[in-house]
């Protein structure tokens, strides 16, 4: 069965390999432009083009997904099935192409976390579980019939990070087992379950990145590792941003206002929420490199 690949980033980089190692042949892979930069703004080339080049796999970089000419090489490579990990919305003339459909691995258990976020809005929500889930595409974005899912546990000091691991690596395993299904016609399509109220995951801009610490710790300490280590959560400390990756719950009653800081100016430093503070212990000041706390009070008088 002949397949082409969609994906960009390392979470899709992680089931191309393993499709690769289980013996598919991928025609070709369609990912993101090369991009300006770092400071030289020299062309970046994305993770799963990387590893086409590696591998010798033929590289569709289409600006736009309806462009004639990209859909003439698609036509002409006449995959059986298309695999779309990580990358983006697809018109129909691109998913209906293959006689064997298109297919998504989404980074959650549908029909919850439909969305551009899921991992980091999981976390952000308190989840305990999260998952993996196959589907085929279809009109609306992330409604299509499932194939497969798998669930994964979610610990009480996980991170995004940690989240988008443990997915890239069980997604990977369970998108290698829905192709073998969909090329042995061993498998069985299942609309999405229903749910009362579904659990969204829109796409995070840096507002919503901002701490308020006049909410409860808990809400807080979610936040901050639903957005660690990208896009990471900030506040403001001597009129900068402070971007905080990590941070510990101490349950006392803070008897200063929420968002005031308490520092010995050596080996700690918390900010006061609304019923606790947090424990800061791994941070990026403006300007600076991220780096434990103990380095920055060293280099930081406050």
């Amino acid at each position: 069965m002949k397949l082409v690949f969609m994906g960009t980033p390392d979470f899709a980089v992680a089931s191309l390999d393993a499709l690769v190692k289980a013996g598919f042949e991928i025609a070709a892979v369609v990912t993101a432009a090369d991009k300006p930069a770092g400071r030289g703004q020299k062309l970046s080339e994305s993770a799963v083009k990387k590893y086409a080049v590696e591998h010798g796999i033929k590289v569709l970089q289409p600006v736009k997904l309806k462009d004639p000419e990209f859909i003439a090489d698609l036509q002409e490579l006449k995959p059986d099935l298309q695999v779309v990990v990580a990358f983006r919305m697809l018109p129909e003339v691109v998913w209906n192409m293959p006689p064997k459909g298109t297919i998504n691995l989404h980074a959650s258990l549908l029909p919850h976390y439909r969305g551009a976020a899921p991992i980091n809005h999981a976390i952000i929500n308190g989840e305990k579980e999260s998952g993996v889930t196959t589907f085929f595409l279809k009109h609306e974005i992330d409604t299509g019939d499932v194939i497969f899912s798998e669930t994964v546990n979610i610990t009480d000091d996980d991170t995004a990070g940690d989240l988008h691991d443990k997915l890239m690596f069980v997604g990977a395993g369970l998108l290698v087992k829905t192709v073998k299904a969909i090329e042995a016609g061993n498998y069985q399509e299942m609309p999405q379950p229903a749910a009362e109220e579904l659990k969204h995951a829109p796409k995070i801009f840096k507002d919503f990145c901002q701490i308020n610490w006049d909410l409860p710790v808990q809400t807080v300490y979610n936040l901050i590792r639903g957005l660690s280590p990208y896009p990471t959560a900030f506040t403001k400390l001597n009129d900068k941003t402070l971007k905080i990756f990590k941070t510990s719950i101490e349950n006392q009653v803070p008897d200063v206002a929420p968002g005031s800081f308490l520092t010995d100016g050596k080996t700690f430093l918390k900010f006061a929420a609304r019923d606790g503070f947090l424990k800061l212990t791994d941070l990026q000041y403006e300007g600076k490199k991220r780096m434990s706390v103990e380095e920055f009070l060293r280099g930081m008088r406050l």
